[in-house]
């Protein structure tokens, strides 16, 4: 990407500037004016076909070796190449005109109020983007969306450089002495590294700066007014440097069929070679070997590729338009066959982690279990927990009242209790991320909703679910969050009564640290309270000791909770201020600050108080269970790939029977050395037909010293869960079975952390989730719901595949038809290099007068749809590839040669005096024969099929009386015309329907069963 430095950036001067910067314009396009028909030309002819039938084409300029019009040749090549090109260009432009509206966008600019285009805009510029939508939580933050760059549709808070908020206008930025010193551009979106000094100010302000405080492009603002220096342009953005082209994925069809290619022309070059060697090569041979090549070009068709993208294309409308997968996208369209052949379907988990959350779930959060090491509350109990947290806020009122004296001498582990469940439910009720908007509901106003906390006006807005469900829970056992800005937070206890906290830092949670914490003063007695919550692995070393945290972590797991555990820790002012100033020092560092900061922050992290264990759980989402059943019983093989620690995802997988109660579950011994993986490879070896469950770790260790022996015996499970893994090992997976099986994977995701895997596997599917699209846009098809997966597999995929093969072999069988001929008409005649038709006959056999019936069989099924879902064990007969085989391949051929041999041997026998008489019974009957052979290959008929074949012979009848120079339009009018064109059609067409209403009859096809 270039040589990138950091830079010091001086607000509203771009005149100031150190070094070049990139301009601030995006271009998309592949092509330019001047580049666009070369190159689109060279990656067309770069491969090898494409370039042989330019050739062909090129060849007839040559007196030697022409053989009749150049139209013969070069309008089909022409007609391929129209295509491509117009698709080309089609694409190109709308390229062009998105980056024409992105370069265009205006801006307002504060030097002079003016407006800029987005393509003038410099570094240093002072820029205003305005969106008033909602009341700000507190002044000078906004609210802002990343969907298109990360994914992630929840809000974010940013906040401003404090220093700037004392300013009295905004105007008064171009008048102070300031700048900015930030990082190189790189790829890093969820980090920055920066400082703001100014230098006008006495003494000069120094201010650290960080994610929080930045803005970047592709990011949209839901609320607020922000003014914002430009720190980066052109492709020094982040949205642009993390803009990568993935793999591009060639179906195992279209290798197959190439692999078919290639023999055709093997034997187009063996025929060719036959017919000179019967000439015993004389004179000069060479010439003849190329004639032969154009005669017999129809032995390798030109139009087959045409034909499938056309037919994937059709496929692809299907599946977007089907009303029973509502929002499903083809992002891919020239791969939907491979979705009719996947083996393993790789799936992330209903775990703990928040990317992962969601594909077979609903990333609907349900508060289930506050756990306090003696004592556990669950759904059926909060109202005790309710009740313990009001007596709290009302033990006042409670002595005032004239009670028993037995009740006033309550015992202390009653008094115990309800101390821990107080402090464990206020713990949870600040350490977040989450803050309270207010919206006007109709009756009430913003401002209005905001000054009395209205409950029926308030909206959570946070980065993840689950932060959300625990503080609702929070509000629903009598501790509400109604406010919170900057450096404050507001509860309202049962009674009304508001607490006011200052924020004194937060220290946000980050997936290196699995972890979150806040500092926080009590106004109203001024403690100060350092709040931590975070995953087990991590707490347990930071907790003090206790005997019941692993174990009650375990068990909560294995229900499928997501376990979090809370803890705190009670400061002086003096240990506060120590903390503050080494943590102040280490966020203004430039080079390694995250570690610096790091190492300040754990050293408040010692000996924590383990306040309680949160459980929260994700409901499945509808109809998991049957789909996986679906898909199970269609052959195909599920592997669970997963963040989640070991017993939530053997509970979620049992949940969702990915595993079924009874089936033997083998889990894979935590494993660090050679020696330890060879005896648990053993112990495995000895298992037979049971689920394995295994560790990212010790899945990392059997990988690198047993990696054949490992997915030997994985691949013969018939379900794998593999837990806490991360990306890369969930693409290594899936690259490992493509290598160790040669099958089909499939991979469904919906996080930024399965974009590697859908990628990576030879379908993804991406499943849309409430935290975003990352997934779904990194994939090549997308749904809105899991479920839609079987429909999408054992119908869509199914048809797409069966119909592919159908088409392409009955493409094969059309020209292999008439190159037949035209080897028979060569043979006969002392193998002279003469063509048997002419012109426009040629063109017109592939084109209007076979290519509507021939295409028509995309509209083919061999069952219903409601069957293909009812039994999806008919998927499991695609998985062996029959459709398109070597063996149905030689089918074709042996019928393609019987069929050419009968018209064009009955057409000589048959013609009485005049050659060109034979050229009419033979054509006329070669039509015949492929619409009947269309109709014998068609299973259900479809209106628009039925419409092709009339459309078809209409098209040849009609164009007879413009084909006199080829055909004697009196004789096909003559009975002797008609008898003869009946008998060699029937010759060569009937024999194949009595052998088809044999097989139907005494072998039939699985799914001839189920239609009968």
């Amino acid at each position: 990407m270039g040589d990138f430095r950091p830079r010091t950036v001086w607000l509203g001067h771009p005149e100031k500037r150190e070094q070049r910067y990139p301009r601030n314009v995006i271009n998309n396009q592949k092509y330019n004016f001047f580049t666009f028909l070369p190159l689109v030309l060279f990656n067309q002819f770069k491969y090898f076909f494409n370039l042989y039938f330019l050739l062909l084409a090129c060849s007839q300029f040559i007196n030697e070796l022409r053989l009749g019009g150049l139209y013969t040749y070069w309008v089909p090549l022409g007609l391929v190449l129209a295509i491509t090109i117009m698709r080309e260009a089609v694409e190109e432009i709308r390229c062009c005109i998105r980056d024409k509206e992105i370069n265009s966008q205006i801006y307002s600019k504060l030097s002079t109020r003016a407006k800029v285009k987005s393509s003038g805009i410099q570094v240093g510029d002072l820029i205003i983007v305005e969106k008033v939508s909602l009341v700000l939580p507190f002044p000078g933050s906004c609210f802002l969306r990343t969907d298109q760059l990360d994914g992630e549709t929840d809000w974010k808070l940013r906040l401003p450089v404090a220093c700037t908020q004392r300013l009295p206008t905004a105007a008064d930025l171009l008048q102070i002495r300031s700048y900015v010193y930030a990082e190189e551009p790189n790829i890093d979106i969820h980090n920055f590294t920066g400082t703001f000094t100014r230098e006008d100010a006495d003494p000069p302000v120094n201010e650290s700066l960080c994610i929080e405080n930045t803005l970047w492009a592709s990011s949209v603002v839901a609320s607020g007014t922000v003014v914002g220096v430009v720190i980066y342009t052109g492709k020094e953005l982040r949205s642009v440097m993390n803009t990568s082209n993935p793999r591009h994925k060639v179906g195992l069809f279209d290798l197959e069929v190439n692999c078919l290619t290639k023999i055709l022309f093997g034997a187009l070059m063996m025929v060719s070679l036959v017919m000179v060697a019967l000439q015993h090569f004389t004179g000069r041979w060479y010439l003849q070997i190329m004639r032969f090549l154009l005669l017999l070009s129809n032995i390798v068709p030109i139009s087959l590729r045409v034909n499938l993208d056309m037919g994937k294309m059709v496929f692809s409308w299907m599946i977007k338009k089907d009303s029973k997968i509502p929002g499903t996208m083809v992002r891919s369209s020239t791969i939907p066959e491979q979705l009719g052949r996947i083996s393993y379907l790789l799936t992330d988990k209903t775990g703990v982690t928040r990317q992962i959350y969601r594909t077979l779930t609903q990333n609907e959060m349900v508060f289930r279990r506050l756990h306090l090491g003696t004592v556990a509350y669950g759904m059926d109990s909060m109202d005790e927990v309710q009740s313990l947290v009001f007596s709290v806020y009302t033990q006042v009122k409670r002595r005032k009242n004239n009670m028993h004296e037995s009740r006033q001498s309550a015992t202390k582990v009653r008094k115990t209790i309800i101390s821990r469940v107080h402090e464990a439910v206020k713990a949870i009720a600040l350490v977040h991320n989450v803050t309270p908007v207010y919206e006007a509901n109709g009756v009430t106003d913003q401002a209005e909703a905001e000054q009395h906390y209205e409950d029926t006006c308030r909206v959570y807005q946070a980065s993840s679910p689950d932060e959300v469900s625990l503080v609702q829970w929070t509000e629903s056992v009598g501790l509400t969050l109604v406010g919170r800005d900057h450096s404050s937070m507001q509860l309202r206890t049962p009674t009304g009564q508001i607490l006011n906290f200052t924020i004194l830092q937060i220290f946000p949670f980050t997936y290196e640290s699995k972890r979150m914490g806040i500092i926080v003063r009590d106004e109203s007695t001024g403690e100060i309270t350092f709040y931590m919550k975070g995953a087990d692995v991590v707490m347990a070393g930071i907790v003090q000791y206790n005997d019941w945290l692993e174990e009650e972590c375990g068990n909560m797991a294995r229900e499928g909770l997501r376990v979090l555990v809370v803890s705190k820790k009670s400061l002086t002012d003096e240990q506060y201020q120590d903390f503050e100033a080494r943590y102040v020092q280490a966020k203004l560092s430039v080079h390694d600050r995250s570690l610096k900061v790091a190492t300040v922050i754990e050293s408040l992290e010692m000996e924590m108080e383990l306040l309680c264990l949160t459980g929260v759980e994700d409901q499945l989402q509808t109809d998991v269970r049957p789909t996986l059943e679906i898909l199970h019983n269609a052959g195909i093989k599920v592997w669970m790939l997963t963040g989640d620690k070991l017993e939530t995802a053997t509970c979620t997988a049992k949940n969702a029977h990915l595993i079924t109660r009874n089936q033997d579950i083998h889990i894979f011994r935590s494993v660090t050395t050679r020696g330890e993986a060879h005896l648990e490879l053993n112990a495995f070896r000895r298992k037979h037909d049971c689920a394995l469950v295994i560790s990212g770790d010790s899945l990392e260790v059997c990988l690198k010293y047993y990696e054949y022996e490992f997915m030997e015996l994985a691949c013969q499970c018939p379900a794998v869960v593999c837990c806490r893994c991360t990306p890369t090992q969930k693409a290594q997976i899936v690259r490992l079975l493509q290598e160790r099986t040669g099958k089909l994977t499939c991979a469904v995701g919906d996080g930024g952390n399965d974009v590697s895997m859908i990628q990576e596997a030879d379908c993804g599917v991406g499943v849309e989730g409430k935290e975003g699209k990352q997934a779904s846009l990194a994939a090549d098809f997308s749904v809105t719901q899991f479920k839609h997966l079987g429909r999408l597999l054992m119908v869509h995929g199914r048809n797409s595949y069966k119909r592919s093969a159908a088409l392409s072999q009955f493409v094969i069988h059309r020209s292999l038809c008439i190159s037949t001929m035209q080897a028979v008409f060569s043979s006969v005649f002392h193998f002279a290099s003469v063509p048997l038709y002419q012109g426009f006959l040629v063109i017109g056999y592939s084109t209007i007068y076979t290519m509507f019936p021939v295409f028509s069989l995309v509209l083919d099924k061999d069952v219903k749809s409601e069957v293909a879902m009812l039994y999806p064990e008919l998927y499991k007969d695609l998985l062996k590839g029959r459709p398109l085989s070597f063996k149905t391949f030689l089918i074709w051929v042996l019928i393609s040669i019987y069929q050419g041999s009968i018209i064009m041997y009955g057409a000589l026998l048959l013609f009485d005096s005049e050659f060109v008489h034979a050229v009419a019974i033979s054509f006329t009957a070669l039509i015949l024969t492929e619409l009947l052979m269309v109709a014998l290959t068609i299973q259900t008929w479809h209106w628009l099929m039925i419409v092709g074949e009339l459309l078809s012979l209409a098209c040849y009848v009609a164009s007879l009386v413009f084909l006199h120079e080829f055909i004697d339009v009196y004789f096909i009018t003559t009975v002797s015309f008609l008898w003869k064109v009946t008998v060699i059609t029937l010759v060569s067409c009937l024999p194949l329907y009595i052998l088809k209403y044999l097989r139907r009859r005494f072998s039939p096809p699985s799914y001839s069963k189920l239609t009968s």
